[in-house]
């Protein structure tokens, strides 16, 4: 299933980009880096089991162990000390990177409730891209009955893009579904 959005990029959008931007070079157009999955979790200080299950989960959507984040500063008014587990995190490159969006665009995405697509604006300046998910169970690998909570995650898309207008055409050919706005 990753091998689409691979022969995709290079066979069509490598093409279309070159003509679109005017690149003299092949390695000058916009490329995925990596993507990163996080999940903050606030309730991992007092709950160990919150942290165990959001390890599995992530691991099944995934498909890479999660590493733990740890809190740098102690702070007082959230009760956490430092060296504390406050979340957990994934860094995904090449194969499962591929694999990985292949699933979030294809198969995620279009089951979140009143779907009318993502919104355009979450482009860092630099053409990278961030979204917010609210809950894990988009993903088909994850059974109704065996969440206690329902967590939401950050994903973050890198990209070699050096503006936003290059980044949302890098992720528009790769068939993310963006919201005309």
């Amino acid at each position: 299933m990753s091998q689409r959005l691979k022969t995709l990029y290079q066979d069509s959008i490598v093409p279309k980009l070159t003509e679109q931007f005017g690149y003299s070079n092949v390695h000058e157009v916009p490329k995925l880096v990596k993507i990163s999955v996080n999940r903050g979790l606030g309730e991992a200080s007092s709950n160990a089991k919150a942290m165990e299950s959001s390890i599995k989960e992530l691991s099944t959507i995934t498909g890479q162990r999660p590493v733990i984040t740890r809190a740098k500063k102690a702070i007082a008014g959230f009760k956490i000390r430092e060296g504390m587990p406050v979340g957990v995190m994934v860094t995904l490159r090449s194969e499962k990177m591929y694999s990985f969006l292949d699933r979030l665009i294809s198969l995620a995405l279009p089951r979140i409730r009143d779907f009318r697509g993502i919104s355009p604006k979450s482009f860092d300046g630099r053409g990278n891209y961030s979204l917010g998910i609210r809950e894990q169970l988009i993903f088909p690998e994850i059974d109704y009955d065996s969440i206690d909570q329902i967590r939401g995650m950050d994903i973050s898309i890198i990209t070699t893009a050096r503006t936003d207008e290059e980044g949302r055409a890098l992720l528009r050919e790769m068939g993310m579904p963006f919201r005309e706005s």
